[in-house]
C-alpha cells in the first residue's frame, strides 16, 4: 500500500508540472510582472520563462507516462529545491513582484508559496519510494484529488478560480441588504479604476477629471478627455460593476470627429 501510495504522487507532481508549464507558454508575456526578470534582466527573462516552461512540460510527461523510474522524482524534488531558492530571492529582492509558478495573475510572493513548494519537495521524495505507474494504485488515485485541491489552496494564482467565487457567494449569503435592489458608489468604481493596470497605462494621456458615466449589464462605463499624438481623444475604460476585478479592466482611446478628419 505504501508503494502505491508513493506512485500517486508521481500522478499529482506530472499534473502540476503540467499545469505550470501550459501556463507559462499561453502567457509567456507574464515573465516581465516576475521575479524572473530582476534575475535574469529584461532582455532574457521570456527566453528564460520558456525554458523554464520546457523542463516542467518534460518532467511533468515523465512523472506521469509509464515507465516508471525513481531519478524522475528525484528530479522534480530537486526542481522544488530549485523553486524555494527562486521565491526567497523573489521574497527579498523583488516582493512586489509576481511568482510566475502557476498563473499570469499577479500575486506577489508570501508565505503559500513556500508552503506549497515545501509540500512538492516532500510529494517528490515519497514518489521516489513508488516501483509502480500511478494508475495501477487503484482506489488510492483518489488520494491524487485530495493533494491537488491541498496544493490549489496554497496557489495564490488560482485564488480567481475558487476563493473569490467563494468569497462572493459567502458575501451575497450574509449581506444585509441580500435581495434588495442597491447600487454600488461611483466612488468605489473610481477608486477599482486607479488601482488597475489599464488606467496606469494611460494615465499621462488623460487631461480631464471624469466627464460622464453609465451602466451597460455587468459593466459600468467610465470617460475621461485625453491627448494623443494624433491630437484629442476620449479614453473609455469597461469597470466590472459588481465585482473588485481590476485586472480586468478594458480601455480604449477614441479619436475626437474633429481631430480624425484632420
Amino acid at each position: 500500500m505504501i508503494e502505491s501510495l508513493a506512485s500517486v504522487q508521481q500522478l499529482v507532481l506530472g499534473g502540476v508540472l503540467l499545469w505550470a508549464s501550459v501556463v507559462k507558454l499561453r502567457a509567456p508575456e507574464a515573465a516581465r510582472r516576475s521575479a524572473l526578470k530582476r534575475l535574469v534582466g529584461e532582455r532574457h527573462v521570456v527566453t528564460a520563462y520558456r525554458a523554464v516552461a520546457g523542463v516542467e512540460l518534460l518532467l511533468g510527461a515523465l512523472l506521469v507516462l509509464p515507465p516508471v523510474f525513481a531519478v524522475e522524482a528525484y528530479l522534480a524534488a530537486a526542481l522544488g529545491v530549485g523553486m524555494l531558492g527562486y521565491l526567497t530571492y523573489a521574497r527579498v529582492k523583488a516582493p512586489d513582484s509576481s511568482c510566475g509558478c502557476l498563473g499570469d495573475k499577479h500575486t506577489p510572493v508570501r508565505a503559500r508559496g513556500f508552503l506549497r513548494v515545501g509540500l512538492m519537495v516532500a510529494l517528490g521524495v515519497c514518489a521516489s519510494f513508488g516501483t509502480d505507474w500511478w494508475l495501477s494504485a487503484g482506489p488510492l488515485v483518489a488520494v491524487a484529488v485530495l493533494e491537488g485541491a491541498v496544493l490549489i489552496a496554497l496557489s495564490p494564482e488560482l485564488d480567481h478560480l475558487w476563493l473569490l467565487p467563494l468569497r462572493r457567494w459567502r458575501v451575497r449569503l450574509s449581506h444585509p441588504l441580500a435581495g434588495h435592489e442597491y447600487t454600488i458608489p461611483l466612488e468605489s468604481t473610481i477608486q477599482q479604476l486607479r488601482k488597475s493596470g489599464a488606467f496606469r497605462s494611460v494615465a499621462d494621456s488623460l487631461t480631464s477629471d471624469l466627464l460622464d458615466t453609465w451602466d451597460e449589464g455587468d459593466w459600468r462605463i467610465l470617460t475621461y478627455a485625453a491627448r494623443t499624438d494624433e491630437g484629442r481623444a476620449t479614453a473609455v475604460f469597461a469597470v466590472p460593476l459588481n465585482d473588485y476585478r481590476p485586472d480586468d479592466i478594458h480601455v480604449a482611446l477614441v479619436p475626437e470627429t474633429d481631430d480624425a478628419l484632420v
